[in-house]
């Protein structure tokens, strides 16, 4: 299996995608055309979408076809060299794959090795459920069952931030309330500039900002490069 999964699709002030280029460009390792779900886009067109997502990628020569183009999207699916979901809406993007009935579509083919990158909402897929995003449930899925191809739940754009006289729930506090029910599931937290990559049964923690696992009522740091290939098993 070929997993990367971003937190974000910028980094502070970056431009679209550019911190994780060496990143996508290494995963796909000489593949040159890749499959974008555009679906988690909720106030983007997906033309608009796809057109951004080939910009951004332009740089590292990826020509980006989209899967909303297609009139049969299980063969499209069928026969991508790699396949790249895209941030938006969690509930939007698993409800759209769950209707065109693609889900274990792409479980099959990201098991026999299809490339898989996703940011945010992309990212979010990979886990068990969707039950750790941060997004708001503004359509309602068949379930919230996700790929399943990380065996735990992950949790993007993780940030603890408490603005001053700020009343409402911290991420730290929404978690804890996940592990009150789930305390032997472990969350991974990705801070914006920090991914998780599967090669097989390896799994590692990428960037500086490193990541953190929530597990039994505990958070523990996770510094970059950390081996993660335990929670595979």
């Amino acid at each position: 299996m070929q997993l990367l999964a971003l937190s974000s699709s910028k980094v502070n002030n970056s431009d679209y995608l550019v911190p994780y280029l060496p990143w996508i460009k290494q995963h796909l390792n000489g593949c040159s055309r890749l499959l974008f779900v555009p679906y988690a886009g909720v106030s983007i067109d997906f033309d608009a979408y796809q057109a951004k997502v080939a910009e951004a990628l332009a740089p590292i020569d990826i020509t980006v076809d989209s899967l909303h183009r297609f009139d049969n999207p299980a063969t499209a699916i069928e026969q991508a060299e790699a396949i790249l979901v895209g941030g938006g809406n969690t509930f939007a993007l698993l409800q759209r794959l769950q209707q065109l009935n693609l889900l274990d579509l792409i479980k099959k083919r990201v098991t026999k090795e299809l490339p898989y990158i996703g940011w945010s909402a992309g990212a979010n897929l990979t886990g068990l459920s969707i039950r750790t995003t941060n997004d708001m449930p503004i359509v309602q899925p068949e379930s919230f069952e996700a790929l399943g191809l990380l065996p735990f739940q992950l949790n993007p754009h993780y940030t603890n931030q408490h603005p001053a006289d700020f009343h409402g729930e911290t991420r730290d506090m929404r978690l804890a309330e996940f592990m009150v029910l789930e305390p032997e599931m472990p969350i991974i937290a990705l801070p914006e500039g920090s991914a998780l990559v599967r090669q097989g049964n390896q799994l590692t923690v990428l960037g500086e900002p490193g990541a953190y696992q929530f597990l039994a009522g505990n958070k523990a740091a996770l510094g970059a490069g950390s081996d993660l290939s335990a929670l595979l098993v």
